[in-house]
């Protein structure tokens, strides 16, 4: 029988919140754009689930991948690490830019959406843009990161 350490445990955890914190990031250029071109009322709707997603998923999911991450490299002393200190930033500046960015902009679309109803306006759109931009980015940077956990390069 397999002996079961507590770090493994910590590895499993720090790996679910990823995927519960990121996973459900990957689906929103999936369907958001089909949504504006076959339901757009539904719009508010929406990025009001995404506000909340944000707020009760991915940030707490993050949090707690972050403080597993921090046990993690502090139990073996991987500070040093590369494959640790930039996927730490990367996780860092997520954290950020879904509460110093996403956020407010998901809500300000709630909100236009609201207003404008099936005919979404000119200033939705250019709303809508940077979010589509910085999700892009926000994806980029996870998929970085799972990258460096994973190939460990340059490892010293």
């Amino acid at each position: 029988m397999a002996t079961i350490l507590f770090y493994d445990v910590i590895v499993a955890v720090h790996v679910a919140a990823i995927v519960m914190a990121f996973g459900v990031t990957f689906a929103y250029p999936v369907f958001i754009p089909w949504v504006v071109r076959t339901h757009p009322e539904s719009m508010a709707v929406i990025h009001g689930i995404q506000d909340r997603v944000g707020k009760f998923l991915i940030t707490p999911a993050a949090t707690i991948a972050l403080l597993a991450g921090v046990y993690l490299a502090s139990d073996r002393d991987y500070w040093k690490q590369p494959w640790v200190t930039v996927p730490l930033v990367i996780l860092v500046v997520l954290l950020g830019m879904g509460g110093a960015f996403f956020s407010p902009r998901e809500r300000k679309l709630a909100e236009l959406a609201k207003r404008d109803g099936p005919n979404l306006s000119e200033e939705y759109y250019a709303t809508a843009r940077p979010v589509a931009i910085g999700g892009a980015i926000a994806s980029f940077l996870v998929l970085v990161a799972i990258f460096m956990m994973i190939v460990k390069p340059f490892t010293a």
